[in-house]
């Protein structure tokens, strides 16, 4: 069933709606229905240029991050754990020596800077392994040896090695806080991704306090022309921040 969602949400996406209007373009011509070839033609380009253009991406991730403040650890409060909700390494299915880390593992940075600050005793570490993925560490495990390398002893890791979604690991996690006692928690994900995190959690009987990294979006944008050209980063951005909208839409109607 994941990997059927999966591969839906796909389709929902920026790139895979112009593919298909694409596709139906390439259907109409075939069948010498040219105006309509173009139609969809016509849209499927203008969907994919505008999408993939960097001062859109910016712009939309800016929507997500702007609600979130940039605060330094030396502002955030302390709280009885940190909570690191997981996407940000791969393993290959075993095949790397070491987990290749994305433009996420900022969590885990994050995590540790407040740990060593003394902000928190305890990180939890969510993020289980993709069912196609046989072999290599879950993300929580390459989670918690990403964080030993920065100085934070194993004892103060505890580890939810199942969970593959956002509404996952607010059910595990919801777990741990009840076998451990907790009553307040800082939430360490990506800004963008803050929102949807929040509204998941709030069925963990905690205190949850936002503490948001990963930042991508800048304000006032300088003008260049080439921002306004498609580019994969462009895209990449726009995807993102559809990939959260789309996911909180997800998450309201089936939770």
């Amino acid at each position: 069933m994941f990997e059927v969602v999966k591969t839906i949400s796909l389709f929902v996406y920026p790139l895979g709606i112009a593919t298909l209007a694409l596709l139906i373009a390439l259907a109409f011509w075939l069948a010498d229905r040219r105006r309509w070839g173009l139609g969809f033609f016509a849209f499927g380009f203008a969907l994919l240029w505008i999408s993939a253009m960097p001062v859109l991406g910016n712009w939309a991730m800016l929507q997500l991050e702007a609600q979130w403040p940039k605060r330094s650890v030396a502002q955030m409060p302390t709280a009885d754990a940190v909570v690191v909700l997981g996407g940000a390494f791969g393993s290959g299915n075993g095949q790397f020596v070491y987990p290749d880390a994305s433009g996420s593992v900022d969590r885990y940075w994050h995590a540790a800077r407040l740990f060593h600050a003394g902000k928190a005793p305890l990180i939890v570490l969510s993020g289980g392994r993709m069912p196609h993925l046989t072999d290599g560490p879950t993300e929580a495990q390459a989670g918690r040896g990403f964080l030993t390398d920065l100085g934070v002893p194993e004892s103060a890791i505890a580890l939810d090695n199942r969970a593959l979604t956002t509404y996952e690991n607010a059910r595990n996690i919801a777990a741990i806080v009840d076998e451990r006692g907790l009553e307040s928690l800082l939430v360490v994900t990506s800004a963008s991704h803050m929102r949807r995190s929040l509204d998941t959690l709030s069925r963990v009987d905690a205190r949850l306090v936002p503490a948001a990294t990963d930042f991508s979006a800048v304000e006032n944008m300088p003008f260049r022309f080439r921002n306004y050209l498609p580019s994969v980063s462009g895209l990449a951005m726009t995807t993102r921040a559809w990939h959260e909208i789309v996911g909180s839409w997800y998450y309201r109607l089936t939770t």
